[in-house]
């Protein structure tokens, strides 16, 4: 028997429920692997309100570490004792699990189970975001939402490693201090007017991407900090999902691009993952990303985590331990 989180109606946080169920045996192409540490997303926040629709019960949890236990045949890149990670599928709400082999990564031995849960999922986000969806260049101007967050604290750091400028939206000045401490140099709060603070910051042109992961608070007023002819990029919806828009507002605030990427659309092939996790990596083990987490939660505790994040309690990663 394994200890899992499951939810058997979409709600709040009181929905997840500590249960125990019997672990099989791996099959063809499958492994079990004993978890070390569990990485916590708004995506499972999505799924568990049901703004992301799965069939029900379900498992949350689509990002985390630990060593396998067994292998299932025609398993060849991993094998029983090896450390990995994952940042696909779900089922990370639990002490074990049995999962297809193709969606883990190796680890190398720098990085820790609970380093690798905190920045699997987030960090590959930032290498879709920064180096797929749109290739950085030094100069380049971005505006970065939720910039304290798991994925900002990310991206923040990786920005400037591409030496870009990096304009900063948090929620409070211990967040501002936090942001400049990773290297933004701009780190302005969301209860101001970060809009015309950020024309300024650009001399007025505006920045040349703009990453919100807010939502329905923030998407209009990102589209009013953009260049002409730049790019707007909208990966979540922390305050609800943005309002439906004619075309016509990005032509007036000048040709602008706009963008809903997911991640998993990035990595949809083993050789798309492993180089993407390989950046990741060098960049983690060359000290140029320092991962920030910021809490830490019994698995049996995953609703309290889940009210913690959407009450925007929490800074950096937040990880749960089975």
């Amino acid at each position: 028997m394994t200890g899992i989180i499951r939810f058997h109606e979409t709600g709040g946080p009181d929905v997840l429920r500590w249960e125990s169920i019997e672990l099989g045996e791996p099959g063809r192409g499958e492994v079990k692997l004993r978890h070390g540490a569990v990485g916590v997303n708004f995506i499972d926040v999505y799924e568990r309100n049901g703004l992301y629709q799965k069939p029900l019960p379900a498992t949350l949890g689509k990002e985390a570490a630990g060593v396998i236990e067994a292998v299932g045949p025609g398993v060849k890149h991993v094998k029983v004792g090896d450390r990995v990670t994952y940042a696909q599928g779900s089922g990370g709400y639990s002490e074990a699990r049995v999962m297809s082999a193709d969606d883990l990564v190796k680890l190398p031995d720098s990085i820790d189970d609970q380093t690798a849960a905190a920045a699997t999922l987030k960090g590959l986000t930032a290498q879709m975001l920064l180096r797929q969806v749109y290739r950085v260049k030094k100069g380049d101007a971005l505006l970065i939402h939720a910039a304290a967050g798991g994925v900002g604290t990310i991206l923040v750091q990786w920005a400037r490693h591409l030496g870009a400028t990096v304009i900063a939206i948090v929620g409070s000045s211990a967040k501002a201090d936090m942001v400049r401490e990773l290297g933004a140099q701009h780190a302005l709060l969301s209860d101001d007017d970060w809009v015309g603070q950020a024309k300024a910051i650009t001399g007025g042109r505006g920045v040349a991407v703009a990453y919100d992961s807010v939502g329905k608070d923030t998407f209009m007023r990102s589209l009013d900090t953009i260049r002409t002819r730049g790019l707007m990029v909208s990966y979540g919806n922390a305050s609800g999902a943005p309002p439906a828009i004619s075309p016509l507002e990005l032509s007036k605030r000048g040709s602008l691009y706009l963008t809903r990427p997911t991640m998993f659309h990035f990595t949809s092939t083993r050789a798309a993952l492993t180089k993407a996790a390989s950046e990741l990596f060098d960049l983690m083990g060359r000290g140029a990303i320092k991962v920030q987490i910021g809490q830490t939660y019994p698995l049996k505790e995953a609703a309290r985590a889940h009210a913690d994040l959407e009450a925007r309690r929490t800074t950096g990663s937040t990880v749960l331990l089975p």
